[in-house]
């Protein structure tokens, strides 16, 4: 099967519309911070024939698939393997002092939703595994048989936001005391045993859990945390940044980061605001944006994404 046929790319016209101002220039430097499988990075190599792409992604798997797929244009890309709060270290490798455009498309890739054995998915057994970088150490298994009760009820509750955190907490604890978790299915085993069938009505119990130890084994809130402001300071005046985020989380630490990032430092109450009190950056969408029902009837992975995207409007003095 071709990549094409088990990849589609999310809102991949819109990120070109854009990003595409900032990338039609000469000497022009895309980082796809989030790489996968290079369904982005190959459509603007495409569209862009005098664009160099730096692809960073901390999946080896991920990296090999977008070597294959963009040997084409090998001559203009840098792939790097690193977690995208290392973008800064990736361009200063590359001798890149700043660049025309980023775009960072969160989450949980495609390619490693489909491979069963990485054990992100809750509707197939697998090892409870969930690393994005299979090079590091913790694994889920190795949360849900060292973490205190109170550990997962926390981690449940603020990466899961899950209302049943105390009670799967609990369970997990005493389940784990007669036989440890080694399967994803006996952690879903577990979950629906304890979760009322009134709240199993309205989806997988097992969903919330899944994504609080995925984001905990990952750090990707931590490391996303660090990544858009490292993003934005790479950002050259006139660069843009996209943003796709496909949980509230994630999307609200974006929010957040952009909203500083465009607004006036000028004190309150001060009459004019001066020249070094203007914001670095402006937002080019209002809020965030949703993908169309067209593109959700296409794509489904699409449904929940929230696209953010800001352009440099100069560098502070």
């Amino acid at each position: 099967m071709a990549i094409n046929d088990i990849h589609t790319p999310v809102l991949l016209d819109r990120c070109v519309d854009l990003l595409a101002p900032a990338l039609e220039r000469p000497g022009a430097v895309l980082v796809d911070a989030t790489l996968g499988m290079a369904g982005h990075a190959e459509a603007f190599l495409q569209r862009f024939p005098g664009l160099i792409l730096v692809g960073l992604d901390r999946d080896l798997d991920a990296l090999a698939i977008a070597e294959e797929r963009l040997k084409p244009f090998r001559d203009r890309v840098h792939l790097v393997h690193t977690v995208y709060d290392g973008i800064q270290d990736a361009l200063a490798g590359l001798g890149i002092p700043e660049v025309s455009g980023v775009l960072f498309d969160l989450g949980v890739s495609s390619l490693q939703l489909d491979r069963v054995e990485r054990g992100f998915s809750y509707s197939k057994d697998a090892p409870l595994d969930m690393r994005m970088d299979n090079t590091s150490d913790l694994t889920a298994e190795h949360i849900l048989a060292t973490y205190s009760e109170q550990e997962l009820r926390r981690i449940f509750h603020e990466y899961g936001e899950e209302k049943l955190a105390a009670r799967y907490a609990k369970a997990i604890v005493e389940a784990r005391e007669t036989t440890p978790f080694v399967r994803s299915a006996q952690l879903v085993a577990v979950i629906t045993a304890v979760t009322p069938v009134v709240v199993q009505r309205a989806g997988h119990p097992a969903k919330r859990v899944f994504q609080a130890l995925r984001i905990e084994v990952n750090q990707e809130l931590a490391v996303l945390e660090r990544a858009i402001p490292a993003a934005l300071d790479s950002v050259a005046v006139g660069g843009r940044i996209v943003v796709m985020a496909y949980q509230s989380l994630e999307d609200r630490i974006v929010k957040k980061i952009l909203a500083k990032a465009s607004g006036s430092t000028a004190p309150a109450g001060l009459p004019i605001e001066l020249p070094e009190h203007k914001p670095l950056f402006k937002l080019l969408i209002r809020g965030a944006e949703l993908a169309s029902d067209e593109e959700k009837a296409r794509n489904p992975r699409a449904t929940p994404v929230r696209l953010r995207a800001a352009e440099r409007l100069r560098r502070a003095a």
